[in-house]
């Protein structure tokens, strides 16, 4: 590993391509690290945030096959920013797409904030592929998380960030953010749709570190990575994530109870607050939770780095 970070160091891919999964949808994938390696499968999060060089360094080049790809929509997937055949079970579709693909038969899967949602939809769908889990933030994707987020909770920790946040919304139109905020994500007019993705993203971007980062919001400027971003992040909050009922992965965790799981979850994490990675941890007994005690959401909070590294190393022993 580098001297200055816990993370190893930079590495390119060995391998990168196109899948077509729809009639519409070709994503973008790419592997990295040790080709006869054990294969490991990074659920980037948003839903539209897409993949980064980073996220490739939170796993043992030497010993991993490291599998990232942009979901629906984002990144280098096409089409831009697409809402149609976009919904969470079409990317649980997705994954064993690739895995089929790549002819990989079991794999570790990484995922943290929505890349926790649908890690945990994939391996409810999937059990048989997943050797272990490893999930950050937790998020649940019900109600009271959106409207923590999105309309009042999260607003009284950083009042600054949300009077920006709700700026471009009239007052008449407040008390439902995320409708709102849908109708101007996909309105016809690109001005309209750009200024909505920029609030909307800035905002999870303001409150994402213990210790804010101007960088990670000044990302955001750029439409490119705000609109898909944002509008696909909106389709699936007003959608409810399409999921069957409110607490449907609490409801089947039971399913997976018996795959080896490790939760980190920052004790002052704002976008995804620690009871649902408290309630997803009851629902899954054998689960270890590891609570990191002085950090927010992002996966570049240096207790999380540091515990979500010791995990893929723990996770090693899974491979026989």
């Amino acid at each position: 590993m580098t001297d200055n970070s816990i993370l190893f160091p930079p590495i390119e891919p060995y391998r990168t391509g196109f899948l077509s999964v729809s009639d519409i949808h070709t994503l973008y994938y790419e592997e990295a690290g040790n080709p006869k390696g054990k294969p490991v499968l990074f659920l980037h999060g948003g839903p539209g945030g897409g993949i980064q060089k980073i996220y490739r360094q939170y796993f043992d080049p030497a010993f991993y096959r490291i599998i990232l790809f942009d979901q629906r929509g984002c990144g280098q997937s096409t089409p831009f920013a697409e809402l149609k055949q976009n919904t969470t079970w079409d990317l649980v579709e997705d994954i064993e797409k690739i895995r089929s693909h790549l002819k990989i038969k079991q794999w570790l899967v990484f995922g943290g904030s929505w890349g926790s949602t649908l890690a945990l939809s994939y391996a409810i769908r999937h059990p048989q592929p997943v050797l272990g889990l490893v999930l950050r933030g937790i998020f649940l994707c019900r109600d009271s998380e959106i409207d923590w987020f999105y309309q009042k909770g999260a607003s009284d920790f950083y009042p600054d960030a949300w009077e920006k946040f709700i700026a471009p919304i009239p007052p008449d139109e407040r008390l439902d953010f995320v409708g709102s905020y849908y109708k101007r994500l996909t309105h016809p007019d690109l001005q309209i749709r750009t200024e909505a993705a920029k609030a909307w993203s800035i905002w999870e971007a303001s409150t994402s570190h213990l210790i804010p980062e101007p960088g990670s919001i000044h990302e955001f400027d750029d439409p490119e990575k705000a609109i898909p971003f944002a509008s696909i992040e909106c389709h699936y909050f007003i959608n409810k994530a399409f999921m069957p009922s409110q607490n449907y992965l609490l409801e089947q965790a039971q399913t997976i109870a018996h795959i080896p799981t490790r939760i980190i979850q920052g004790r002052y994490d704002v976008v995804c607050p620690i009871i649902s990675a408290w309630e997803l941890k009851k629902a899954l007994p054998l689960a270890e939770l590891r609570i990191v005690a002085d950090a927010g959401h992002s996966i570049e909070e240096p207790g999380i780095k540091k515990e979500l590294v010791q995990a893929t190393q723990d996770f090693k022993s899974l491979y026989h």
